[in-house]
């Protein structure tokens, strides 16, 4: 079974028809929907395998409403309830890029994930939001150190520049020595932020995750895997007709990614599993299939 600990919060996605126009109307079409980058991997992960989801959310009617979608999409929950269900507002321009006000509210919350969480699991994945907050910074820490100790593979998505410039990019290098994730997952410009991998090429600080296989994306262009001790791994990615909202893209590549790799334990057949996963959602609002 392929877990995934973070977050779970309602999207309210804005698909901007024109430049948004400050101090005034603005064109637009507006869509609610799950959200979250962890639920997100969950929900296009539980479509092809075992899944768990493991978060908090808010102990009200919109948490209750995300929790049962997740549910009828195969996803065994496991949940804490309090405080409030968080809120993304994604804004998508006419180029289908995204610029994000989140406010996580219960997210953040996690204090305690039972040991029965992580049982059956065979790798867990962490995005990286979850290492910034508290108590679920230390929590999810706590988490990994545990199902390494029990064998569990880890996958950790980078998720965001932003985060990254909030949380401190030593601060997140040096957790990833710590932690020693087997995958390290992440696109272009959260790479190159990192110095882990630099226009294709291994990065001033690649030396340091020396048992980490890292996943860089590149959008249509090809993605490319790093293993220790291996020459680096290039895949095409197929082309798509239409590009509407990246919203969920990379949520989607990682659940298509990880559970392709847990079927075939093969590199190139999880980033074609990553391509194919990915594509299901980039003509559609926010993390939903089109």
């Amino acid at each position: 079974m392929l877990g995934i600990i973070g977050d779970l919060v309602e999207d309210v996605v804005v698909w901007l028809s024109e430049p948004l126009r400050h101090g005034t109307d603005t064109e637009a079409e507006i869509f609610h929907t799950r959200g979250g980058s962890g639920a997100n991997v969950a929900s296009f992960a539980g479509r092809l395998g075992p899944t768990r989801f493991i978060g908090c959310v808010g102990n009200d009617n919109l948490g209750t409403a995300l929790v049962q979608d997740l549910e009828a999409e195969g996803v065994d929950v496991r949940v804490q309830r309090k405080h409030v269900t968080g809120t993304v507002i994604i804004l998508i321009d006419q180029d289908g890029e995204r610029s994000m006000l989140p406010n996580r509210a219960a997210a953040t919350m996690l204090d305690e994930v039972p040991d029965g969480w992580l049982d059956g699991l065979e790798l867990l994945h962490v995005s990286a939001y979850s290492f910034n907050g508290a108590p679920v910074g230390d929590t999810v820490i706590d988490v990994i150190r545990r199902a390494k100790r029990r064998g569990i593979l880890v996958s950790i998505d980078v998720s965001s520049t932003g985060m990254l410039a909030q949380y401190g990019i030593d601060r997140f290098l040096d957790l990833m020595v710590d932690l020693a994730p087997d995958f390290l997952i992440g696109n272009q410009s959260e790479m190159a932020c990192l110095d882990v991998v630099v226009d294709g090429k291994p990065g001033t600080n690649a030396p340091r995750l020396t048992d980490t296989i890292i996943v860089t994306k590149a959008g249509a262009d090809p993605t490319i895997v790093h293993q220790p001790g291996s020459e680096p791994l290039t895949v095409a990615v197929p082309p798509v007709p239409a590009v509407r909202d990246l919203t969920g893209a990379g949520d989607a590549f990682a659940a298509g990614f990880l559970t392709s790799y847990l079927a075939t334990h093969d590199l190139q057949k999880a980033c074609v599993g990553g391509h194919s996963s990915a594509a299901l959602v980039l003509c559609s609002p926010g993390a939903s299939a089109g």
